[in-house]
């Protein structure tokens, strides 16, 4: 009996040891944490601090120009540049992001490419191509010291064209690629959101959606009705006397020009110098890991962005099954939660003892 006592508060004892170690480990946890936040949020320059401000010189055929940028947190090891959509648009529509990235330490850095918002607007059409917006992204990247170690590039809807382009052309210096909301090819894009407007609309207004085509900018109420309809479908499913914030940025496309010369004058078909764009050959060629994000809402065919993701070497696919185009918004705790674990699983296979989050 007296050996079984023994054994019996030994065994008490190496029990509490064990919570005792856990309760330590759980600690030095919470303590790791809290010091990789205050990394975050702590910036050491010794220059005069401009809130994360940061104006770019970027060189063209046509002269040098400067791009307004702006990054957030302080995580030398993921930082994720922000492609925003358009063509045109600034990156204001993107803000919602504060209230996701920071929480789980990703730096993130807000862009505006040249001819929309705070950067520099030029007056020339012959700098609206990709070949120019791939090396001006180059040059931006070089500029903030993004490399294939933390480089983590998302693109939305416009900015998964110029997304998939940089990669194509510049991959060895990504770590990651995020293309939400986009296909690869304008034929695709043109039938689904055809197949949209014919089979969703109403009657009455079936097929004159691509009226616009024709007569852009008509200021004809029925042809603004019509778009509203739409934008309320498949661009963003919250009603429009409740969007608040930057959400409303996206439906205010400051630079018309750009747009209208790249993508044509209709509001839901792709022409001019974007009517031939088609990069689905080519996917196979990306081999860095790449998220798809579609929405089951989306003007933008949720089946062909998961066919994407099979066709890229290292591809995932999330689905939003309560989102459309903005699902940022509208789908909102599954597309973040989907790409801010993305994120952690492509940094977690290199830093696996050091995740905090």
């Amino acid at each position: 009996m007296k050996n079984l006592s023994t054994f019996a508060w030994s065994f008490i004892f190496i029990g509490s040891m064990t919570v005792f170690s856990c309760r330590s480990n759980i600690e030095m946890y919470d303590l790791r944490s809290a010091s990789k936040m205050r990394n975050y949020l702590s910036d050491t320059s010794n220059k005069v601090r401009t809130g994360g401000v940061r104006i770019i010189p970027i060189s063209t055929p046509k002269g040098n120009f400067k791009v307004w940028t702006k990054t957030v947190g302080h995580n030398e090891q993921i930082k994720v540049l922000l492609l925003g959509s358009g063509p045109g648009l600034s990156h204001e529509y993107l803000q919602c992001i504060e209230s996701y990235f920071p929480e789980k330490a990703i730096s993130f850095i807000y862009y505006d490419p040249l001819g929309s918002g705070s950067s520099d607007n030029p007056n020339d059409t012959t700098l609206w191509n990709l070949a120019r917006y791939t090396d001006e992204i180059e040059q931006v990247r070089s500029a903030l010291n993004l490399n294939q170690d933390n480089f983590y590039l998302f693109g939305h809807g416009w900015g998964g064209v110029l997304a998939m382009e940089y990669a194509l052309k510049h991959q060895n210096n990504l770590k990651a690629l995020i293309l939400s909301n986009i296909v690869s090819s304008s034929k695709v894009y043109n039938s689904y959101a055809r197949q949209l407007t014919s089979n969703r609309l109403p009657v009455q207004t079936t097929g004159k959606v691509d009226q616009k085509e024709a007569k852009p900018n008509n200021g004809n109420s029925k042809d603004q009705a019509q778009l509203t309809e739409f934008n309320s479908k498949h661009v963003c499913r919250i009603p429009p006397d409740q969007l608040q914030g930057p959400v409303k940025s996206f439906f205010n496309i400051q630079n018309d020009s750009i747009n209208i010369f790249l993508g044509g004058p209709g509001s839901v078909q792709i022409s001019r110098q974007l009517a031939n764009w088609d990069r689905s050959a080519d996917l196979a060629r990306i081999t860095v890991p790449t998220l798809t994000v579609g929405a089951k809402y989306d003007f933008m065919d949720p089946q062909h962005i998961k066919w994407m993701a099979s066709q890229i070497q290292n591809g995932t696919f999330l689905y939003c099954a309560n989102g459309s185009h903005l699902s940022m918004y509208d789908d909102q705790q599954a597309y973040m939660t989907g790409i801010t674990d993305f994120i952690y699983k492509v940094y977690r296979k290199e830093h696996w003892e050091d995740i905090y989050f």
